[in-house]
């Protein structure tokens, strides 16, 4: 009986664990600015965005200074970057999970 308990938690600890590496979301390569300065959405001050799709995106879990300074030249506020990304769309806003700003070519950043 011990032996069938002990299957049965195994069992279900190793579906429960693989359900969950399934809902994962991928990191997909986005497009990454100011969502005012360089997207044209209407916002109250420069804060940062992504263009997913062709839809603009503000970003919550990261901030547009966690990234440098915005307002170099080759800042959100100055320039669209690429920037790989891990999550999810909720109520018109992309809640990130990872942000990892692409270094442009040439910069060698």
């Amino acid at each position: 009986m011990k032996q069938l308990l002990v299957f049965a938690f195994i069992f279900l600890a190793s579906t429960a664990s693989a359900q969950a590496k399934k809902e994962q979301p991928k990191p997909q390569i986005v497009a990454a600015a100011c969502g005012q300065c360089q997207f044209d959405m209407k916002g109250h001050g420069c804060e940062l965005a992504v263009r997913i799709d062709d839809k603009c995106y503000f970003v919550d879990g990261t901030s547009i200074d966690s990234h440098g300074d915005a307002h170099a030249d080759d800042g959100f506020c100055a320039a669209i970057r690429k920037a790989e990304v891990v999550g999810k769309i909720v109520n018109n806003r992309f809640e990130v999970t990872s942000f990892h700003l692409i270094p442009e070519e040439g910069k060698g950043k």
